[in-house]
């Protein structure tokens, strides 16, 4: 698969909204091992034919954590996957060329 190349998806995919978002720099809601995330999406990437998004955790039921990171979370495990209005601001120190997303990126935020 091409890099910044979405797999065959149906429209209506995670996948493609997870794009999208990450183009636009918004921050997503969804729900992971039964409990809610509000995201900022920055690479959405495979591993071993899977798709994964790193994504920022902005809120997990409704607290903010305790320091700014990257979690990594398998797309298939994410439900209720929407779009926010509310913008974000990458995470200081990503890097979309990072060894572990090299041959793997299917859409990265731009820095």
């Amino acid at each position: 698969m091409a890099k910044d190349q979405l797999p065959d998806l149906s429209p209506d995919d995670p996948a493609n909204l997870i794009a999208q978002a990450i183009q636009v720099r918004v921050c997503l809601t969804a729900v992971y091992n039964k409990a809610s995330f509000l995201m900022a999406p920055h690479i959405l990437y495979t591993k071993h034919d899977d798709l994964f998004i790193d994504a920022m955790t902005v809120e997990c039921d409704g607290k903010a954590p305790r320091e700014p990171k990257l979690g990594t979370f398998k797309l298939s495990g994410l439900n209720d996957v929407a779009m926010t209005g509310q913008r974000f601001t990458p995470l200081e120190g990503f890097d979309p060329t990072d060894r572990k997303y090299s041959e793997n990126t299917v859409r990265a935020i731009r820095l």
